[in-house]
């Protein structure tokens, strides 16, 4: 078992993206073997039960090796280690006194004990040896859980081969699953009717439809958005005057880097109910437009190859799909052509490229003795630049 964590370990190095969940994988790694022991004491345990045997002697291994498991669990990631020593004490102190009652034949007077406190409300009725025992139950389905949903963000990361739009949207549904069903086993451990929530459950959709209505709405649009593909991690996007790329899509917002490295955190609704241009939705081949207005006169044909030569010349232009220059009107000084390019990385940006363009076609046009008029009717070798 810890060979194969640390094989898991090796591959999660080759993958940045998913190191923080790093720290719970070798957290697992150091409570494994004494957890492992545990579970096959449990299996011994229960013989022992069956037959009659007697058990004390395994409740107390048990009871040590779970305690290790919690100390080693909860104390040794603990930034304060003073706190840690005394959480560490609490621990083995209880620890130590179940051990000592077990041993003495004394264990079923202490259960019967906190047997005896009960507690009631309503039709609801649990004693306060089923809290003690639920409070363990909790912090195990915890950690189980916790555990499960690394491992579950690992095969969908590293060996699934699905979009991240899928893997995110599994993701989000198993930790709501895995988290549910911890909450149910205890529920159903204590032996609570569900039905006693519907009062909770009316109250909460009340909050839903008024005071957690945008909540509510930006959760289950995070949902559709992961389910109908229509944005995913590393999308260039540019909902309204935003242009960037999306770097997480959590429960609430998406997550969007603009160029000049601002993070703006985008309500999941806006862009379900807003419009919301993709640059990168189907592929990243996206084609830049770059207007030039030439004086009368000019020799067109020359103006042309210069364009189409400039556009050869810059870097982040494909020369396939070929670049391209459409003449597209008469002005009363100028002729009108227009520079048509492809790039296929929007996420670098878009005006360094028309930026790029604008420069060589000016250096040329300048070279070449080729007008650029301006609005007041004169004519210069130079455009403004964006």
């Amino acid at each position: 078992m810890r060979a194969w964590l640390h094989r898991q370990e090796d591959q999660y190095a080759t993958h940045p993206e998913i190191g923080t969940d790093l720290v719970i994988l070798l957290d697992f790694v150091k409570v494994i073997d004494a957890f492992l022991a545990f579970i096959l004491l449990t299996i011994a345990y229960s013989i022992a039960d069956h037959f009659n045997w007697r058990q004390n002697e395994l409740f107390s291994a048990g009871v040590i090796l779970i305690t290790l498991t919690l100390v080693r669990l909860f104390t040794d990631r603990m930034e304060n280690r003073f706190w840690a020593k005394i959480l560490a004490m609490v621990i083995w102190g209880y620890a130590f006194l179940l051990v000592c009652l077990s041993l003495l034949n004394l264990i079923d007077i202490w259960q019967r004990f906190f047997q005896g406190i009960d507690f009631q409300s309503g039709q609801v009725r649990f004693s306060l040896l089923q809290v003690n025992r639920a409070f363990f139950l909790v912090l195990a389905l915890y950690w189980l859980a916790v555990n499960l949903r690394v491992f579950l963000h690992f095969w969908l990361t590293i060996k699934s081969g699905w979009t991240s739009a899928a893997q995110i949207l599994v993701h989000r549904l198993g930790n709501i699953f895995l988290f549910s069903a911890c909450v149910v086993i205890v529920l159903h451990y204590l032996e609570l009717d569900l039905t006693v929530f519907a009062l909770f459950s009316g109250a909460l959709g009340l909050g839903l439809g008024f005071g957690l209505q945008k909540i509510f709405a930006n959760l289950v649009s995070g949902f559709i958005i992961l389910a109908d593909k229509s944005i995913k991690p590393g999308d260039v996007i540019q909902p309204g005057d935003k242009y960037g790329w999306i770097n997480f899509l959590w429960s609430r917002y998406v997550s969007v880097i603009t160029r000049n490295g601002t993070e703006h955190l985008i309500p999941n609704e806006n862009l379900i109910t807003g419009e919301v241009i993709n640059w990168s939705y189907r592929h990243n081949l996206v084609r830049v437009k770059v207007p030039v207005g030439v004086a009368n006169g000019s020799d067109l044909a020359t103006a042309r190859d210069l364009m189409l030569q400039t556009a050869a010349d810059t870097n982040r232009v494909l020369q396939n799909p070929k670049p391209s220059c459409r003449l597209t009107g008469f002005g009363d000084n100028a002729v009108n052509l227009e520079l048509r390019v492809w790039i296929n990385d929007p996420r670098n940006g878009i005006g360094a490229v028309e930026s790029d363009l604008r420069w060589g076609i000016w250096q040329r046009f300048r070279d070449y003795g080729i007008e650029i008029p301006i609005p007041n009717g004169t004519c210069t070798s130079s455009l403004s630049l964006k």
